[in-house]
């Protein structure tokens, strides 16, 4: 499977903003973005034009990153949430948001999304008592995510947990940290996914 092996702040610094890739270190002064707001490569910042096409394709891959999906596996879900009720583009983003590493991350026991499906991909993850190793999974209301009782020792668990509360919490999951669980209440809104995205254009640009 094909995956991104480069440095994480390239794609900050390509969109012009924090996407938060690499954690609680997006806000400290380490963040490239505080030091170079501008898109890498050897020619330095350049100001140039951007077509229609490109405004699309930019907020695209800008949700890509964040979710760290492939163009195949993003294309799915697009087609999934033009079938669903609702506006297609909320959907969209609500499919992504329901991915049980997104999920375990908006629970505080990862420190960013790419942490957390990692950690789901080696089986340290529970929903509903049973373990799930697959971080493409979708949640449902009512589910309870929980952690494997060996894992709730690992450090990077334990230090995303410490400051889970710092961070916050969505209003669509109930979080109970001393027992290292979190539950569904319910399918989260377009309000409840603070991501500055234009998903409008994702969508003008997959019904061209």
């Amino acid at each position: 499977m094909a995956r991104y092996r480069d440095a994480l702040c390239r794609l900050c610094r390509r969109e012009s903003e924090k996407l938060f890739l690499k954690g609680d270190r997006c806000n400290t002064d380490k963040c490239a973005i505080e030091r170079r707001k501008y898109a890498p490569g050897v020619h330095g910042p350049r100001r140039k034009k951007v077509s229609d096409y490109g405004l699309q394709l930019r907020e695209k891959q800008k949700v890509k990153q964040v979710y760290s999906v492939l163009e195949r596996q993003f294309k799915r879900y697009y087609f999934m949430a033009e079938k669903k009720k609702g506006v297609t583009g909320s959907n969209l983003l609500q499919l992504l948001e329901r991915r049980l590493d997104s999920v375990a991350y908006r629970l505080g026991f990862a420190s960013n999304r790419r942490q957390a499906r990692q950690l789901v991909t080696h089986g340290h993850f529970t929903v509903n008592d049973k373990r799930v190793t697959i971080p493409s999974y979708l949640v449902s209301p009512g589910d309870v995510i929980g952690l494997k009782e060996t894992s709730k020792k690992l450090v990077p668990i334990q230090d995303s947990v410490a400051k889970a509360e710092h961070r916050g919490f969505p209003t669509w999951v109930e979080v109970d940290l001393s027992n290292f669980k979190g539950k569904i209440l319910h399918l989260p809104s377009r309000e409840e996914i603070p991501l500055p995205v234009q998903e409008q254009l994702i969508i003008e640009l997959y019904s061209k």
